[in-house]
């Protein structure tokens, strides 16, 4: 049986990232290696249905990846039980949204933001009829 394990998502700053991902998100750190090795610093953040690793190419000038465009993808879909409560939440926290709130009226309502290296993260709440 096959299930996700992972997602992972290449940062400029492992240390950005996780404040983005545990300060703003509220995800939660599990750990954090560098691996001189293979020349990369990961961290891995739990995330339920499969965790979130993020990777900083060590030495290598990433630069800043292009602005997001649609269709979003690919990108991290995370699930919610309140999406207006969490745009207003990321509103606050000074979060722009890329689009959305939208909804297919009866199914599903999402919308879309970036985190500060252009990932992509879908927030959706899948609705009930």
């Amino acid at each position: 049986m096959l299930r996700n394990d992972h997602v992972a998502f290449r940062v400029r700053t492992l240390d950005g990232a996780i404040r983005f991902y545990t300060e703003t998100l509220g995800l939660t750190l599990l750990f954090r290696e560098t691996d001189e090795a293979h020349g990369e610093a990961f961290a891995y953040l739990e995330l339920e249905g499969g965790n979130l690793e993020l990777l900083e190419s060590l030495g290598a000038d990433m630069g800043r990846a292009a602005e997001p465009q649609p269709p979003y993808t690919p990108h991290l879909a995370i699930a919610t039980g309140d999406l207006d409560a969490l745009a207003k939440e990321l509103a606050d926290k000074g979060v722009p949204i890329l689009n959305g709130p939208m909804t297919i009226p009866g199914k599903v309502a999402w919308l879309y933001i970036a985190d500060p290296d252009n990932n992509v993260i879908e927030f959706v709440q899948w609705l009930e009829p």
